[in-house]
């Protein structure tokens, strides 16, 4: 298929939420700012089901580069998100039953610093005087949902986060990320998109997104390319805030000073250094993580830059640095064993690459984090959030559900 693509620069859109489709927004926002699909007409959809020989990224990636390759981009505002865009979302494990999904949608807008564009993408054998105009919807009426413990239950949560430790002792693996989960529904018809603007709002250091059905807000950037530099934060280490200014204080020196949260942050740092080396020139990272401050909690992080090699895209940096240890463990194969082994249940997109790509290989991915996969029923529609927490030496079991609670705070407050 050979697309065509026209970006033009548009007077400023208070809320490009408001053109979402509301049943299924695409969207992709951080303070403000961000990439969001009008209505609900999508141009080319790329779908990788389970079961496929090569990667479900580098599938997505060659079907990506060929379909680029091929289109005719008009963008004369030549800024993150313009021209030929499409969203994504990633399994986390290649053996989920869920699917690995690249959409092109057939208008987008776009803002970016104070500017606004709107992009329309359409099959070069389509009629371009029968596409729709852009038009906001009314939002549909509040609603709100609850959700209760899934297939794990915090009683298992613990059993399992007892089993990793014994492996961890025994030598098996040094790291293992356990997520639980939560299941729930809400009323058929519901506008997702009010829930995308409660967490873009409530926390707008966050990637807030929505990509065919997965919605969240993730306080962790994958990996980052424009213009050929590449950057990346990594976050592992985590406590909770304090309730007052001294609790607050507290719980950041804590962290700060934990042997145990370092040691997990390390390894994740050195699992995308290790990652991105291959691809990159002049890489670097910050030799003592920082504290992130979010809203509910405190995290270690550390940023890491460098530039892209030649020939290489944001999907194929992707494809090398998914799954993180940050999201799966050390050493990975055999965390993703056990995960396999202790999650009773299939993780889907959670804890995977969510993000867009443009033409040029630019884009803007995070991990799939503080998010739940909606999936609509004819009389309901079906929540399921996850939320996990990494498991080192030294881990406590109920300390570790404790942070999945603070973790699974943002989804399920914004779904109240």
């Amino acid at each position: 298929m050979s697309l065509v693509v026209e970006t033009r620069e548009i007077d400023p859109i208070e809320d490009p939420l408001a053109y979402a489709d509301p049943a299924a927004p695409l969207a992709w926002l951080r303070r403000g700012d961000g990439i969001v699909a009008i209505g609900d007409d999508v141009v080319s959809t790329i779908r990788v089901p389970a079961g496929v020989e090569s990667a479900r990224s580098d599938i997505i990636a060659s079907a990506w580069r060929k379909l680029a390759q091929d289109a005719v981009i008009d963008d004369p505002v030549r800024l993150p998100g313009t021209g030929l865009v499409a969203f994504g979302a990633l399994t986390f494990d290649e053996n989920s039953a869920a699917d690995s999904v690249l959409i092109v949608p057939a208008a987008i807008i776009g803002r970016h610093r104070g500017r606004t564009w709107l992009t329309r993408i359409r099959a070069a054998d389509a009629d371009a005087a029968h596409e729709r105009s852009a038009e906001p919807q009314e939002y549909g009426p509040h609603w709100a949902g609850t959700v209760g413990p899934g297939a794990q239950s915090p009683q298992g949560y613990q059993a399992s986060v007892g089993e990793a430790l014994a492996r961890i002792a025994g030598g098996e693996l040094s790291k293992v990320v356990l997520a639980r989960d939560l299941t729930g529904s809400i009323p058929a018809g519901s506008d997702l998109r009010r829930l995308v603007r409660a967490l873009s709002t409530g926390y707008p250091d966050t990637w807030a997104f929505a990509v065919d059905g997965l919605i969240g807000a993730s306080p962790e950037t994958l990996v980052t390319v424009q213009s050929r530099t590449v950057t990346a934060r990594v976050l592992a280490g985590t406590i909770g805030r304090g309730a007052d200014a001294d609790a607050d204080t507290a719980a950041s020196a804590h962290l700060a000073s934990s042997t145990k949260d370092l040691d997990e942050h390390q390894y994740a740092v050195q699992s995308v250094l290790a990652c991105l080396r291959p691809h990159t020139r002049a890489l670097a990272a910050s030799e003592q993580p920082f504290l992130l401050k979010l809203p509910n909690l405190f995290h270690l992080a550390t940023d890491v830059e460098g530039e892209l090699a030649d020939g290489d895209s944001s999907l194929d940096l992707v494809g090398a640095l998914h799954p993180t240890a940050a999201v799966a463990g050390t050493p990975t194969p055999a965390a993703i064993a056990a995960i396999r082994e202790l999650e009773p249940f299939d993780r889907g997109r959670y804890a995977g690459p969510v993000g867009w790509v443009d033409a040029s290989g630019n884009g803007e991915w995070a991990i799939a984090l503080r998010c739940a996969q909606f999936t609509a029923g004819r009389d309901e529609i079906t929540v399921t959030a996850y939320a996990g927490a990494g498991i080192v030496s030294g881990s406590d079991p109920e300390s570790e559900l404790l942070e999945t609670r603070v973790k699974f705070r943002p989804l399920v407050d914004a779904l109240a």
